[in-house]
């Protein structure tokens, strides 16, 4: 089997200048037009946390674009952890803060 097309989970916690600067929206429109699953929330820490589940091609350009981050945002550091995929999502969104 292909390991780029075998699901993945990818979370990662992204540090810098990434709350009120539509982080979480800019991640949920990569995240679906990615054709990946899953969700993001700010943490009261300042950073913003990402779960996302899909092939590990589109995962990575996930977080590529989390490496990136929008226009307004400053990202430090993107701390990452590889999982096996649980199948938990059908769609990507927003939670709240935790």
């Amino acid at each position: 089997m292909n390991p780029d097309v075998t699901p993945a989970r990818l979370r990662a916690q992204v540090y810098g200048y990434v709350q009120g600067v539509g982080f979480r929206m800019y991640v949920r429109m990569e995240a679906q037009r990615l054709g990946v699953v899953g969700w993001v929330r700010n943490r009261w820490d300042d950073s913003v946390e990402v779960v996302a589940e899909g092939d590990r091609a589109r995962l990575d350009a996930l977080l590529e674009a989390l490496r990136r981050g929008p226009a307004e945002a400053e990202v430090q550091r993107v701390d990452e952890e590889w999982l096996p995929a649980t199948g938990e999502f059908r769609q990507f969104g927003i939670l709240q803060t935790y």
